[in-house]
């Protein structure tokens, strides 16, 4: 666990990370990064992004079904392990593609033995879990992200930069809209998984849309929760900065009415959020951030502190459904 150490060891961090891109593989060995998780998500994002990544060195894969973690190495060529702490001791980070609550614990323990934290949302799906991997990180002095897939993406992470620093925002509202579970046709891939079918839109697509909300228009200060048909959850929010915003979010809608949006009315008109394509390169880009992070010491603003706030504020909205 000291590579990052060692490349922030001569010179000023804030230069060091300005002048040297973390996406060029630098001088000396390559922070090793190992990988937690074998299903569609790792195989389709993590595992891809994670070899294609010039600044880092694959290190290997550890899973909850051997068969599955011997399968997803063999195709990568990077060794399988059978226990995640071995995976930790061989490793300077770690990324995450796991079930919230199957993270968590892990990620406490990732940290302890010194590993920074590349995250999948929601951290976890109660506060007390989601706190105490926070604390871990801080504890342990390990840098932290999430990979809140809208503020890596392009080019909507640079557009919810350009938002925050406009005045005057009235109001938003958001729709993420999955067809995870469409009532009129096939499930798609991410169905086969508990925790969604279990836990909802409201989990698993409404940390996007809080991460988007958040950053421009403040903290949320208080929120309001509905159900609507099949698993939808409309949340009413006030934010810190007066504005207030709604979000509709399930996984449930028909194929046909799938969709997400982001819309903002202010004082400066109405800005939409734009398309976005090429997920393994914004996790790609989610890895920098955590390079970055791990070599300056400058906590990224997408870590597991902010991580942890979105679960209280679902925890919060969950507890006012029905059950």
């Amino acid at each position: 666990m000291s590579i990052l150490s060692d490349l922030n060891s001569a010179g000023d961090p804030a230069e060091s990370a300005a002048e040297t891109p973390v996406t060029s593989a630098a001088a000396g060995p390559r922070p090793r990064v190992g990988l937690l998780g074998t299903g569609p998500w790792a195989h389709r994002t993590h595992a891809p992004a994670l070899a294609a990544h010039a600044g880092t060195e694959f290190a290997g894969v550890w899973g909850r079904r051997p068969e599955a973690a011997a399968d997803l190495a063999q195709e990568y060529g990077v060794k399988v392990y059978e226990d995640p702490d071995e995976l930790f001791a061989d490793c300077d980070a770690v990324a995450f593609a796991l079930p919230p609550d199957v993270q968590a614990p892990l990620a406490v323990r990732a940290a302890a033995a010194g590993c920074h934290l590349l995250l999948d949302k929601p951290v976890a799906t109660t506060v007390e879990d989601a706190r105490a991997v926070a604390d871990a990180a801080a504890r342990h002095q390990v840098a932290s992200v999430v990979f809140f897939t809208l503020r890596f993406a392009e080019p909507t992470a640079d557009w919810v930069t350009e938002q925050a620093a406009r005045p005057g925002w009235f109001t938003a509202s958001a729709h993420w809209l999955g067809a995870v579970f469409p009532p009129d046709g096939t499930p798609s891939a991410y169905a086969d998984s508990p925790w969604r079918k279990a836990k909802g839109g409201l989990w698993d697509v409404g940390p996007h849309a809080l991460s988007v909300l958040i950053p421009i228009l403040g903290d949320v200060t208080t929120v309001s929760a509905t159900r609507g048909p099949s698993d939808v959850v409309q949340l009413a929010l006030r934010h810190a900065s007066g504005a207030a915003s709604t979000a509709v979010l399930s996984l449930g809608a028909p194929k046909a009415a799938a969709g997400v949006g982001l819309e903002l009315r202010g004082t400066e008109g109405v800005h939409a959020l734009p398309g976005w394509s090429d997920v393994p390169g914004a996790y790609g880009r989610a890895l920098d951030a955590l390079l970055t992070a791990a070599r300056t010491g400058v906590p990224d603003p997408r870590g597991a502190e902010f991580g942890a706030r979105l679960t209280e504020i679902l925890a919060e909205a969950e507890a006012q459904l029905p059950a």
